[in-house]
């Protein structure tokens, strides 16, 4: 091969390799060419999220619908005396703001903010939300609009600017304090309740209550003369109140204290844990208050009934083992000694200790507090024993007295 026929070669292997390059360039999703930059709506605040400090909501006619801050023990809300904010939906709502991208220019004449909803919320009929962030050199202000109804995306605009934008994603701003509250309140198992019993103004009381703990249905305690008990249903629904119990609203305590027609309820576990309601209603709401307790002396039968059932499961799993081995059908090793064996002393003290750690920690987020209950958890608590009986039967009157009725009614009338 001669040197001129080289150089040919050599020549055209270098244009292919160009060509190559040239074409995975080409294939390459625009974002990923060289020199073109996504165009977020929110650039300050990627991979800054953490530094965000404080967060305001700000509705029509400039007001201000809702303040999360930062502080010591997490997110609160100022608006409700700084309780919890729920922060899973507030971080949720940062990293949309965060991925957010400007996909199109929207309208930049002020006259048309409206048809968006990213009109300035200074105005009367502002149908956006300005949400303010503080955390950066300086605060970042946006008005978020109506979400695209002619598919995904969001219209925005940042306060002061005048060009309006369709943003990815569907960037929804809670409207109120109360929707940013972290709303878990208190999650008693029923099956986990020895008994529940409920006091009213008049007097007046009802009762549930489980002869043991495997029990499968409540019974009615008390139950008047003549008188039959209902659906397990009714009894079992009392009972199971503070099952995943959730609040609608809160107010410090000193704000909203119990009248005097309150109902008192107790709610008493086998273990000895206490929970104690006092709930009633002001201005269409239903409000209430909680206190936690440990009743010591159930505290020790329970545990002494969770120990004896350990030993009790321990001995049988060991003298199965036993069993397994003399009659070489098996290689199954002895079961370990559960505390509850091996040391009872060292295990109730356990028992005990995680007792009053719930006790604690319930008290520490009831403490201070009036909470707003849904309606529905309202009306499970305001029982009377009426509610929980088979409704009395309508007395008919004997043919006798239905005959001397209708003679009178006879000679009434001649």
């Amino acid at each position: 091969m001669n040197k001129k026929t080289l150089i040919g070669l050599g020549v055209a292997a270098l244009v292919a390799l160009v060509a190559a390059v040239v074409l995975n360039q080409t294939n390459k999703p625009r974002s990923e060419n060289a020199g073109e930059k996504t165009a977020w709506l929110a650039p300050e605040l990627r991979d800054h999220v953490n530094d965000v400090s404080k967060i305001v909501v700000t509705g029509a006619d400039n007001k201000v619908l809702a303040t999360l801050e930062r502080g010591a023990n997490g997110w609160g809300l100022a608006e409700k005396g700084g309780y919890a904010a729920d922060t899973g939906k507030l971080r949720e709502f940062l990293l949309k703001l965060a991925d957010a991208k400007l996909l199109e220019q929207k309208t930049a004449n002020k006259d048309k903010y409206a048809a968006l909803g990213v009109e300035d919320v200074a105005t009367k009929d502002a149908k956006g939300l300005q949400v303010e962030l503080d955390g950066f050199a300086q605060p970042l202000k946006l008005i978020v609009g109506s979400t695209n109804p002619r598919g995904a995306g969001t219209f925005v605009r940042r306060a002061g600017d005048a060009q309006s934008w369709l943003a990815s994603g569907t960037l929804t701003v809670e409207k109120s304090a109360a929707d940013w509250l972290k709303k878990d309140l208190v999650d008693i198992a029923a099956n986990r309740i020895a008994s529940a019993t409920i006091a009213h103004a008049d007097g007046k009381s009802v009762r549930v209550a489980k002869d043991a703990e495997g029990d499968a249905n409540f019974k009615v305690a008390d139950i008047p003369k003549g008188r039959e008990a209902g659906s397990e249903f009714s009894a079992n629904g009392l009972a199971s109140t503070l099952g995943g119990m959730r609040f609608d609203d809160v107010v410090p305590a000193k704000d909203a204290t119990a009248g005097d027609k309150a109902l008192k309820a107790r709610y008493a576990t086998f273990d000895g844990l206490v929970v104690d309601v006092t709930v009633w209603e002001r201005d269409g709401k239903d409000e209430a208050q909680f206190v936690a307790s440990l009743d010591a002396a159930r505290a020790d039968k329970g545990i002494a009934v969770a120990q004896a059932k350990a030993k009790a499961e321990f001995e049988t799993a060991a003298a199965a083992a036993a069993s397994a081995k003399k009659d070489d059908k098996s290689i199954a090793e002895a079961p370990v000694k559960p505390l509850a064996v091996s040391d009872p002393v060292k295990d109730r003290e356990d028992r005990l200790a995680s007792l009053n750690k719930e006790v604690a920690d319930l008290n520490a987020h009831f403490n201070g507090w009036t909470f707003v209950l849904p309606a529905y958890k309202y009306a499970n608590i305001d029982k009377s024993i009426d509610d929980l009986l088979k409704p009395l039967e309508e007395k008919k009157p004997a043919e006798g007295a239905k005959n001397a009725a209708t003679r009178k009614t006879t000679k009434a009338g001649q």
